[in-house]
């Protein structure tokens, strides 16, 4: 029995005219109008190869959104199973250079999109992406990469560095958030903090914002401090990041989802694991949640 073909794509959206466009892409190998979308590299994480596929497609500056869902159907080598996620188109600017199995690509309304698709597996991704909130922006709440055990670090705990695999991972960190279009980096004061997500500030260009807000030496002072810090952030339409700590994080998730109506994760992350909240400025409306970046 052949192994699933594994592969990941975008649903690009824009507003014209307060009405939102989908791009399609045309293949002449097959003659087809479709998403944009590819084949998982291996040890690629799906989030990143989703990017990838659409940055080699469509050449096109997007900010990646809410997770959309899976369709699953039969190539010549098996089953293909696809993951999207939604795009917004961020920049109208670039010239259409994509790579060589794509020679057009034209934007339609949603229903025309869903029309002009030729696979029965794009309509249904059109149509899931449509019921979800793509028009949101995400506060990405990430806890730190892996840290040395505290019995192992003899110095304070705010001190505390991470150890061989978190600092692999932090080198890994950029590879999955690039695809959120970031503008802000927020972090602890504390070195595990600090440490992963510098290297992902300093290659977006992104100066660091350091407060001891969300840190745990003050969360076990005060609270609502760290509280408040989410409360602020949510409210900014732009894509964020906040990195903390596992006792802070979930206590901000929870104040922060408090009056939704859907379910959402109240298990805790694991070393270099995010919580995406998509929000609209007033409440979050969808969570999605990102593994930590692979070896």
């Amino acid at each position: 029995m052949n192994p699933t073909v594994i592969a990941a794509g975008s649903v690009i959206w824009r507003k014209r005219d307060n009405q939102i466009q989908i791009a399609l892409v045309h293949r002449p190998r097959y003659d087809d109008w479709s998403l944009p979308k590819g084949k998982q590299d291996p040890g690629e994480s799906l989030i990143a190869c989703a990017y990838r596929e659409t940055l080699e497609e469509t050449n096109l500056k997007v900010s990646f959104g809410p997770y959309i869902g899976d369709i699953e159907y039969f190539v010549a080598e098996g089953l293909k199973k696809v993951y999207y996620w939604s795009a917004r188109l961020a920049d109208d600017s670039p010239e259409f250079h994509p790579n060589e199995e794509v020679d057009l690509l034209e934007w339609h309304s949603l229903q025309d999109a869903i029309e002009k698709s030729t696979r029965d597996s794009d309509r249904e991704i059109i149509e899931k992406f449509v019921n979800i909130p793509f028009d949101s922006y995400p506060l990405i709440m990430l806890r730190h990469a892996k840290a040395l055990e505290r019995e192992e670090w003899q110095g304070e705990d705010e001190d505390r560095p991470l150890e061989q695999l978190g600092q692999q991972q932090a080198r890994r960190m950029l590879s999955l958030y690039q695809v959120y279009g970031l503008t802000q980096i927020h972090t602890s004061d504390a070195v595990r903090c600090h440490d992963t997500v510098e290297q992902m500030a300093k290659a977006l260009g992104i100066a660091l914002t350091i407060t001891n807000k969300v840190s745990e030496y003050t969360w076990k002072k005060n609270k609502e401090k760290a509280i408040d810090y989410a409360k602020d952030l949510i409210k900014i339409n732009e894509p964020i990041i906040l990195c903390s700590h596992n006792p802070v994080l979930p206590r901000m998730m929870e104040k922060l989802t408090k009056k939704i109506d859907f379910d959402y994760p109240s298990n805790k992350l694991q070393p270099g694991e995010s919580w995406i909240l998509h929000h609209n400025g007033k409440k979050v409306v969808q969570i999605d949640r990102l593994e930590a970046p692979v070896k």
